[in-house]
């Protein structure tokens, strides 16, 4: 009986069009991934937009609004500014107004700081305001402008006594006329800071000369 051998050609091409199916999955496979990490890439940049994303609910700091203060911003939209009578001390300024966050859903305060003015700049300021405060970690300084302000601003980790664990805070110093302003927001733990950064970034955004 004849056995054939078979046709080499036809081995060798059989063989080079496996190999090119193979790499046409692979490189389709690639193509995937790339546009999954690029679908991706696009989602987080656009949640980063959306963080920054607030309507304004009116503007405080001005004579006859709820705090008149030495400078002005805009409140987020549910977000309540009052007054303080009793005013309590944190390093060079004192307390002079809180703005809740609870009527927009949130637990925690943007507090507004003023102080006596003098020769103090503002990096000054802050680092007093900090300093003043028990239990911070962690601080990072940068410098800003807004409107016809410069200012700085920090943030850093405070260790919460209460919850026995770390949260993210940050403030920021500006000096007018009348003295030193800082604006501090808090919050019950970090997820919640995270979520009322927006209503700060509007005010810090938004912050103006009276």
């Amino acid at each position: 009986m004849l056995v054939r051998a078979g046709n080499p050609w036809r081995r060798t091409a059989q063989v080079a069009l496996l190999a090119g199916v193979l790499a046409g999955c692979s490189e389709a496979e690639d193509a995937e991934r790339g546009a999954s990490k690029a679908s991706a890439s696009a989602t987080a940049r656009a949640s980063a937009a959306d963080s920054t994303a607030v309507s304004s609910g009116g503007t405080i700091g001005a004579a006859g609004s709820a705090c008149e203060l030495p400078i002005t911003f805009d409140l987020a939209k549910s977000w309540k500014a009052e007054a303080v009578e009793a005013p309590l001390k944190q390093g060079p300024v004192s307390l002079a107004c809180e703005v809740d966050a609870k009527p927009a859903g949130n637990i925690g305060y943007l507090r507004v700081w003023t102080g006596a003015s003098g020769d103090a700049d503002a990096r000054t300021a802050l680092e007093g305001f900090v300093a003043a405060e028990d239990g911070v970690s962690g601080q990072t300084y940068r410098q800003f402008t807004s409107g016809d302000l410069s200012g700085v601003e920090v943030e850093y980790l405070y260790t919460s006594e209460l919850l026995d664990e770390k949260k993210k805070e940050r403030a920021l110093a500006v000096v007018t006329a009348d003295g030193p302003v800082v604006l501090h927001l808090g919050g019950l733990d970090t997820e919640e800071h995270e979520e009322m950064l927006p209503a700060y970034e509007l005010a810090k955004r938004t912050l103006r000369t009276a």
